[in-house]
Protein backbone atom coordinates (compact mmCIF):
# COMPACT_ATOMS: atom_id res chain seq x y z
CA UNK A 1 0.00 0.00 0.00
CA UNK A 2 1.35 3.41 -1.00
CA UNK A 3 0.54 6.43 1.17
CA UNK A 4 0.88 10.07 0.27
CA UNK A 5 0.17 12.82 2.79
CA UNK A 6 -0.13 16.24 1.22
CA UNK A 7 -1.06 19.61 2.75
CA UNK A 8 -4.05 20.95 0.87
CA UNK A 9 -3.24 24.59 1.41
CA UNK A 10 -0.33 26.43 2.91
CA UNK A 11 -2.22 27.20 6.13
CA UNK A 12 -2.44 23.44 6.86
CA UNK A 13 -6.09 23.71 7.93
CA UNK A 14 -6.77 20.77 5.63
CA UNK A 15 -4.86 17.85 4.28
CA UNK A 16 -5.29 14.93 1.91
CA UNK A 17 -4.10 11.37 2.31
CA UNK A 18 -4.19 9.14 -0.73
CA UNK A 19 -3.75 5.42 -0.27
CA UNK A 20 -3.29 3.22 -3.32
CA UNK A 21 -3.21 -0.57 -3.22
CA UNK A 22 -2.83 -3.42 -5.68
CA UNK A 23 -4.10 -6.02 -3.19
CA UNK A 24 -7.70 -5.95 -4.45
CA UNK A 25 -6.88 -6.67 -8.11
CA UNK A 26 -6.44 -10.49 -7.88
CA UNK A 27 -9.80 -10.88 -6.10
CA UNK A 28 -11.91 -8.64 -8.31
CA UNK A 29 -13.99 -9.46 -11.38
CA UNK A 30 -13.54 -5.88 -12.59
CA UNK A 31 -11.73 -6.07 -15.96
CA UNK A 32 -8.21 -4.61 -16.04
CA UNK A 33 -8.30 -3.44 -12.41
CA UNK A 34 -4.74 -2.62 -11.32
CA UNK A 35 -5.12 -0.37 -8.26
CA UNK A 36 -7.77 0.74 -5.81
CA UNK A 37 -7.43 4.16 -4.18
CA UNK A 38 -8.83 5.90 -1.15
CA UNK A 39 -8.59 9.65 -0.68
CA UNK A 40 -9.19 11.04 2.80
CA UNK A 41 -9.63 14.81 3.08
CA UNK A 42 -9.59 16.37 6.52
CA UNK A 43 -10.74 19.98 6.81
CA UNK A 44 -11.05 22.30 9.79
CA UNK A 45 -13.56 25.13 9.54
CA UNK A 46 -15.03 27.15 12.34
CA UNK A 47 -13.52 24.94 15.01
CA UNK A 48 -15.02 21.70 13.70
CA UNK A 49 -13.25 19.00 11.73
CA UNK A 50 -14.78 17.39 8.67
CA UNK A 51 -13.52 14.16 7.10
CA UNK A 52 -14.48 13.19 3.54
CA UNK A 53 -13.54 9.82 2.05
CA UNK A 54 -13.63 9.06 -1.68
CA UNK A 55 -12.75 5.85 -3.50
CA UNK A 56 -11.53 5.16 -7.03
CA UNK A 57 -10.17 2.35 -9.16
CA UNK A 58 -7.76 2.48 -12.06
CA UNK A 59 -6.32 0.19 -14.70
CA UNK A 60 -2.93 1.92 -14.51
CA UNK A 61 -0.35 -0.30 -12.76
CA UNK A 62 1.73 0.98 -9.87
CA UNK A 63 4.97 1.11 -11.88
CA UNK A 64 3.30 3.68 -14.19
CA UNK A 65 1.42 5.67 -11.53
CA UNK A 66 2.38 5.94 -7.89
CA UNK A 67 0.25 7.66 -5.23
CA UNK A 68 1.56 11.12 -6.14
CA UNK A 69 0.63 10.65 -9.81
CA UNK A 70 -2.82 9.34 -8.92
CA UNK A 71 -3.41 12.31 -6.62
CA UNK A 72 -2.41 14.69 -9.41
CA UNK A 73 -4.82 13.02 -11.82
CA UNK A 74 -7.58 13.11 -9.21
CA UNK A 75 -7.07 16.83 -8.64
CA UNK A 76 -6.92 17.43 -12.41
CA UNK A 77 -10.30 15.75 -12.84
CA UNK A 78 -11.88 18.08 -10.27
CA UNK A 79 -10.21 21.06 -11.93
CA UNK A 80 -12.16 20.20 -15.09
CA UNK A 81 -15.34 19.78 -13.07
CA UNK A 82 -14.90 23.15 -11.36
CA UNK A 83 -13.82 25.10 -14.46
CA UNK A 84 -16.34 23.71 -16.94
CA UNK A 85 -19.28 21.77 -15.55
CA UNK A 86 -19.81 24.03 -12.55
CA UNK A 87 -19.90 27.11 -14.80
CA UNK A 88 -22.32 25.37 -17.16
CA UNK A 89 -24.57 24.26 -14.29
CA UNK A 90 -24.55 27.39 -12.13
CA UNK A 91 -23.76 30.38 -14.35
CA UNK A 92 -25.49 29.20 -17.52
CA UNK A 93 -28.20 27.24 -15.63
CA UNK A 94 -27.82 24.22 -17.91
CA UNK A 95 -29.66 21.84 -15.58
CA UNK A 96 -32.83 23.97 -15.80
CA UNK A 97 -32.86 23.87 -19.61
CA UNK A 98 -36.13 22.30 -20.83
CA UNK A 99 -34.89 21.49 -24.34
CA UNK A 100 -34.67 17.70 -24.63
CA UNK A 101 -35.52 16.64 -28.21
CA UNK A 102 -33.37 15.90 -31.23
CA UNK A 103 -29.93 17.45 -31.53
CA UNK A 104 -30.89 20.63 -29.70
CA UNK A 105 -29.42 19.63 -26.29
CA UNK A 106 -26.03 18.81 -27.86
CA UNK A 107 -26.11 21.98 -29.95
CA UNK A 108 -26.84 24.14 -26.90
CA UNK A 109 -24.12 22.37 -24.90
CA UNK A 110 -21.66 23.09 -27.73
CA UNK A 111 -22.74 26.74 -27.76
CA UNK A 112 -22.29 26.99 -23.97
CA UNK A 113 -18.83 25.40 -24.21
CA UNK A 114 -17.91 27.81 -27.00
CA UNK A 115 -19.00 30.79 -24.89
CA UNK A 116 -17.00 29.60 -21.89
CA UNK A 117 -13.91 28.94 -24.04
CA UNK A 118 -14.21 32.30 -25.77
CA UNK A 119 -14.44 34.18 -22.48
CA UNK A 120 -11.50 32.24 -21.01
CA UNK A 121 -9.37 32.91 -24.11
CA UNK A 122 -10.16 36.61 -23.76
CA UNK A 123 -8.77 36.45 -20.24
CA UNK A 124 -12.00 36.55 -18.24
CA UNK A 125 -11.71 34.72 -14.91
CA UNK A 126 -15.33 35.41 -13.96
CA UNK A 127 -17.61 33.98 -16.65
CA UNK A 128 -20.76 35.41 -15.04
CA UNK A 129 -19.32 38.94 -15.17
CA UNK A 130 -18.19 38.44 -18.78
CA UNK A 131 -21.65 37.21 -19.71
CA UNK A 132 -23.29 40.23 -18.03
CA UNK A 133 -20.99 42.57 -19.95
CA UNK A 134 -22.28 41.07 -23.22
CA UNK A 135 -25.94 41.22 -22.28
CA UNK A 136 -26.59 44.53 -24.03
CA UNK A 137 -24.13 43.82 -26.85
CA UNK A 138 -25.73 40.79 -28.47
CA UNK A 139 -24.60 41.75 -32.01
CA UNK A 140 -20.99 41.99 -30.80
CA UNK A 141 -21.31 38.59 -29.09
CA UNK A 142 -22.80 36.97 -32.22
CA UNK A 143 -20.00 38.48 -34.31
CA UNK A 144 -17.36 37.00 -31.96
CA UNK A 145 -19.01 33.61 -32.34
CA UNK A 146 -19.10 33.97 -36.12
CA UNK A 147 -22.89 33.83 -36.28
CA UNK A 148 -23.18 37.27 -37.96
CA UNK A 149 -20.68 39.37 -39.88
CA UNK A 150 -18.70 42.05 -38.06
Amino acid sequence: MLNLLSPWRSNSSCCRRLQASTRLAPFSNWPHLAQACRLVRTTQRGGSETVEIDYAITCVPRDQADAASLLGWWRGHWGIENRSHYVRDVTLDEDACRIRKGNAPQNLAALRNTLISMFRLEGHANIAAALRSCTWKSQQLFAKLGIVKK
